[in-house]
């Protein structure tokens, strides 16, 4: 490239990364970036009013358009608030392009204010960590940065860009991208070697991870479970739809507990994951999830997940669409050329308990469609029904979630996006990132309240770029999965049904107030009847839309 600035050869690398959009959130180490963007018209910039919404929405727009996400923020500050997302980021494998500004190198020694050594900082969340000390080097670590965040595993990389780098001019070689192969293919023996275990096996199951969405392979997995006839389950904390609803081999979520894990892993002889985690859990527990003497199949894209916590009988490093055509070819051969004998009958079996749990399910939010509060259950119901079969959901529902697997009619793998990490205030920003990469599609956010009063100001940000999300804030006034986990302490809180820290309720958070003053028209809905017309009318705004639906904040104590 001839002579050129450094700010203007990075928003070129960008654009021929395949970089559009750009989130953020700019401060003085920022302006030489900025001021490149305004002669940039290729990059759009979307204004975060927090770091943390800048990460989530970069998150959200990755898994949704499955490509890089850039994302800026402001110096070491701005990515002390980025953490918490940028945690959630490299759990859900999002590949993230993660810069921020750094004070000019020859006042760096001075420790001026703002300043820190930025790439640890980020190290732990992240693939890789460096900092541009050169005009001259900034090609090579662009490229290798983006190369880095799309080769498998996926997930954020991170660089500081110095002011003096961006603002130095010179003739750059911008060299080329990179891509490495994503579709490594498994080994054949190792392949035929899981083919008859699977074959063999009386009670199989399947767990289907976050890599089957990612890779765009449930189709591949619906052959494999059809052929055998064995139920599918998506993983402990799954950010996808890996496999379909609405699928009568789909056998909902795994449990988060170890008894509960083990109690339901003791009705088969052999667990088959694909790329799903063994296991992820919400809390410790005397009783370990796996039971003596159940083999295990391991397919995945990333190494280190194979046998991390439990033995596999057959390891296969390899990605799923690439590599479950050849099990499904052999899993053929091994079958005489046909379905195992026990499919259909399989299927069948899994068919009925589902549809059994789905009806005990819609019984009980029938039941309580005349409470006030809303049961959550009777929400999600009357939401899942309204939904339009082509919408998208962001789940960040947390305590209130029951029966969103089961209910929605999620079946592809870009019609539903959940907080894989844990740090709550994704919810919000996410779904527009979502809503950026998948504009042609309907797009609904749970949030809980509690989680939604951590990235609040993404409203702005909806209202700004006009983007037509609906979220519905499920207000129970507390932090409710607190509360659930305290009391599996039985300490004290237990005792005097007493739980501190955990009340939103004095004074209760006015969310229809607080969304208008960002920008987004809101409503309240406390009546069963009146979910399915108010997301109607959130659907048909064209916009952001806002639902306080106010949630019975009870909760189980037994």
């Amino acid at each position: 490239m001839p002579f050129v600035s450094g700010k203007q050869a990075f928003l070129e690398l960008l654009t021929q990364e395949g970089v559009t959009v750009m989130f953020g959130n700019p401060g003085t180490t920022e302006l030489p970036l900025m001021d490149g963007l305004a002669r940039e018209p290729r990059i759009h910039y979307v204004l975060a009013l927090q770091e943390a919404i800048a990460i989530a929405m970069a998150d959200g727009y990755a898994q949704a358009g499955g490509r890089i996400a850039a994302v800026n923020v402001h110096i070491a500050p701005g990515l002390g608030n980025a953490m918490g997302m940028l945690y959630n980021a490299s759990k859900s494998g999002a590949p993230l392009l993660l810069t921020a500004g750094q004070h000019e190198q020859t006042f760096t020694v001075t420790e001026p204010i703002l300043w820190a050594d930025l790439p640890p900082v980020a190290r732990p969340f992240v693939k890789w960590s460096t900092e541009a000390r050169r005009l001259e080097d900034l090609p090579r670590i662009v490229r290798r940065a983006c190369k880095q965040a799309l080769a498998h595993p996926t997930g954020p990389v991170f660089l500081s860009l110095p002011v003096d780098v961006l603002n130095a001019e010179r003739d750059l070689d911008l060299m080329a991208p990179t891509r490495v192969d994503p579709r490594i293919r498994g080994p054949r023996e190792a392949v035929r070697a899981a083919a008859k275990r699977l074959a063999r096996a009386e009670r199989p199951l399947l767990i289907a991870g976050d890599a089957v969405a990612h890779g765009d392979a449930l189709g591949e997995l619906q052959e494999v479970a059809e052929l055998l006839g064995a139920p599918v389950m998506t993983e402990c904390v799954p950010s996808t739809c890996s496999f379909p609803f609405t699928h009568p081999l789909y056998g909902g979520p795994m449990p988060r507990l170890g008894p509960q894990i083990r109690s339901m892993l003791m009705r088969h002889d052999l667990l088959f994951s694909v790329g799903g985690d063994l296991f992820t859990l919400s809390l410790p527990s005397d009783v370990d999830p796996m039971p003596p003497g159940l083999e295990v199949v391991h397919l995945d894209v990333d190494p280190w997940e194979i046998g991390k916590n439990y033995p596999a009988a057959v390891a296969i490093h390899g990605d799923p669409k690439a590599t479950l055509p050849d099990l499904a070819e052999a899993l053929r051969g091994e079958m005489g050329g046909t379905a195992h004998p026990r499919a259909a009958a399989r299927l069948e079996a899994v068919r009925s308990a589902q549809a059994a749990q789905r009806a005990e399910l819609v019984k009980r939010a029938l039941q309580d469609a005349g409470r006030v509060p809303l049961s959550p259950l009777t929400v999600i119901h009357a939401l899942a029904e309204a939904m339009p079969d082509d919408g998208v959901v962001v789940d960040e529902s947390i305590s209130s979630g029951l029966g969103v697997r089961e209910l929605f009619r999620c079946s592809d793998a870009k019609s539903f996006f959940g907080i894989r990490g844990g740090g709550i205030g994704w919810g919000l920003p996410a779904a527009l990132g979502v809503k950026l990469a998948l504009r042609d599609r309907p797009v609904l956010a749970l949030v809980g309240d509690g989680s939604a009063m951590y990235t609040i100001q993404a409203l702005w940000t909806a209202a700004h770029e006009d983007l037509a999300v609906v979220y519905v804030i499920l207000n129970n006034l507390s932090y409710r999965i607190l509360k659930q986990r305290t009391l599996l302490l039985k300490g004290f809180s237990a005792q005097d049904d007493r739980y501190v820290g955990m009340d939103l309720d004095r004074p209760p958070i006015d969310f229809i107030g607080l969304a208008r003053a960002l920008g987004v028209p809101a409503e309240r809905v406390d009546k069963a009847s009146d979910v399915a017309p108010a997301l109607g009318r959130g659907l048909a705004s064209g916009g952001p839309y806002v639902l306080d639906v106010r949630i019975d904040p009870a909760f189980k104590r037994s």
